[in-house]
């Protein structure tokens, strides 16, 4: 080691050897040792570049600074490490202040230590926690028929955020000029706009040279997929997005808002559109109620304009209306487990599982969860079933994901679970191959009601699906919404399940007998359909494959029988339910 510094080298190669010949605790005693004969000059050297290091580090993680923020303790811990190692350096080197340098340790010591007791204190098992943990989430049982609105086909989002992506990127193709520089992110944040279900993301840099070259410029636009109607578009906007994920430096959005918020703790973010089509990221703040780390619910909402790098910042009982996602799906699912879990107590969670209920998980494991919207809200729904038997639903809740206010709804005689509701749509059209996506949960005619798309192996949207969520045993298809819409009531109205007045009007339908006069076909939403007129008849009947499939083998001329819906007022077409033998018809 030379006069004017340590020989790194050397130093390294030293501790290695005796690390690997007498252990970590000798590897130590050496390093101190080592340390301890650096001339004074280096060690201040090595505490700048120190200090510097940790001022870098900070800017670019920006943990939180906030005692509840597991990330910051990690930076707390390891700067007491090297606290309690220069103390015992200079130990080494003055023999005569080495008892005052041993007590200075014990204060780093003891902030270590204060981790580990504030870690234990967030355990559900310490005595009165489990309660604490069960009522994080308030829940209350409500009545489905009246809480939820009955369904209007015309809101109904009939494709899930993958089918989302795939709409999206094929926007995206139809305009080279943003292809060459950006992609899509991956958000799609379901929020609803304006009364519309849809999913939003904003576009993203696609690499960081293509970061170097449009910074000035910003993004120019955001991708939102209508999910009833299927369709995509590319919002240009006036003012482009200058705070992203995709900056990497003074303006990403996320080292933008915890510079401005150093003590917040923020959960997951999402993208979401003011009334007006301004983007903004809305930023839950986080509040641990339980211990150091335990109990994290939401206390504040920061929102962050997306064009101009404003914030604002608002209690979450106070936020706007427009926005849809103050708390995080992920999070009020965990809480409603805790509540699931703890009611009865800790020990009871593990032992007598008295009562004890979960959320049913999704496919490979995942948390299973849908959203339905409500008037200005998107409420999550998930299904509950009970630890010891899984195989089916107990109820379900609904959340508001701006004011978390949940309700569960019991299922008297319980009901399929979701992936069960899956696997009995899909076995419904096994012979075409066809993957059910997640069900939504729809009030139809006061009953609980699966709701899902059929996707052909390409991703797209072939067919839909009803099933009664306690009465599971039938499915009902159709080729479009409506289609299966009708042949759903018609199911509830043969098993008893309908008032009188939505039976007869399920079960309205008549016979119509004919000669065809003209047939054209058409291709809607990726599914095929006959149109058919008859002569003397001015109604458009619809015929929907693949369930009417032996519409193809008539053409003009032909005679026809078949039954229809009873045509709505001022519409010109009818939907066929049935195909009959043109003999019997007559």
């Amino acid at each position: 080691m030379s006069a004017q510094g340590p020989d790194f080298k050397e130093l390294f190669e030293q501790l290695r050897r005796e690390g690997a010949s007498r252990g970590s605790a000798a590897s130590a005693s050496s390093l101190i040792e080592s340390l301890a004969k650096w001339s004074r000059r280096a060690l201040i050297v090595a505490a700048i570049v120190l200090v510097v290091a940790l001022a870098a580090g900070y800017w670019w993680f920006h943990p939180a600074l906030n005692l509840g923020s597991p990330q910051v303790w990690t930076w707390v811990c390891g700067i007491c490490l090297v606290v309690i190692l220069a103390l015992a350096v200079a130990a080494a080197r003055s023999v005569r202040r080495a008892p005052v340098l041993k007590k200075l340790m014990l204060l780093p010591a003891a902030v270590i230590a204060a981790f580990l007791v504030g870690l234990l204190l967030s355990q559900p098992f310490v005595p009165g926690n489990a309660e604490r943990y069960a009522t994080v989430l308030q829940t209350t049982d409500g009545d489905f028929a009246t809480d939820i609105q009955q369904v209007d086909y015309a809101d109904v989002p009939v494709i899930d955020r993958d089918s989302a992506i795939l709409l999206g990127n094929r926007a995206m193709g139809s305009i080279p000029e943003y292809v060459s520089q950006f992609e899509i992110a991956d958000t799609y944040s379901q929020i609803n706009y304006n009364g519309r279900p849809v999913r939003v993301s904003p576009l993203a840099y696609a690499d960081l040279f293509k970061w170097f070259s449009n910074r000035e410029g910003g993004i120019p636009a955001y991708v939102l997929v209508d999910m009833v109607t299927q369709e995509a578009e590319v919002v240009r906007l006036e003012q482009p997005i200058l705070y992203s994920d995709s900056e990497p430096l003074l303006r990403n959005v996320d080292r933008h808002v915890q510079l401005s918020y150093p003590t917040y703790m923020f959960d997951q973010k999402s993208f979401e559109l003011d009334d007006e089509g301004t983007p903004w990221w809305v930023y839950p703040v986080q509040r641990k109620t339980i211990g150091l780390f335990g109990g994290t619910t939401i206390a504040r909402v920061v929102l962050v304009n997306a064009c101009t790098g404003e914030t604002l910042d608002y209690a979450v009982e106070e936020c706007p209306t427009w926005v849809d996602r103050a708390y995080p799906a992920d999070l009020l699912i965990e809480q409603y487990n805790w509540s699931g879990a703890y009611a009865g107590g800790w020990l009871n969670s593990w032992l007598g599982q008295e009562g004890v209920v979960r959320t049913t998980s999704g496919t490979n494991g995942e948390l299973g969860y849908n959203y339905l919207a409500q008037g200005e809200d998107i409420y999550l729904y998930t299904g509950v079933s009970s630890v010891t038997a899984d195989n089916s639903n107990v109820g379900f809740i609904l959340v508001n994901q701006r004011t978390g206010d949940s309700r569960y709804y019991a299922l008297s005689q319980g009901g399929a679970t979701e992936d069960s509701a899956m696997a009995s749509a899909e076995g419904q059209v096994q012979h075409l191959g066809y993957q059910a996506t997640y069900p939504l949960l729809l009030n139809v005619a006061g009953q609980p009601t699966y709701f899902m798309a059929l996707k052909d192996a390409a991703g797209l949207v072939k067919m839909y699906a009803m099933i009664n969520v306690e009465q599971y045993q039938s499915v009902a298809t159709g080729s479009t919404v409506e289609e299966c819409q009708e042949a759903y009531l018609g199911m509830l109205a043969a098993d008893g399940l309908l008032a009188e007045e939505d039976a007869a009007a399920a079960t309205s339908t008549r016979e119509v007998t004919g000669t065809i006069a003209r047939v054209a076909q058409a291709v809607i939403d990726g599914n095929s359909h006959f149109y058919v007129t008859l002569e003397g008849d001015a109604t458009i009947y619809d015929f929907a494959l693949p369930g009417l499939v032996e519409i193809v083998t008539y053409q003009a001329g032909d005679r026809i029988a078949f039954r229809a819906a009873e045509k709505d007022e001022g519409s010109a077409t009818a939907t066929v339910t049935e195909l009959l033998d043109p003999v019997a018809g007559e």
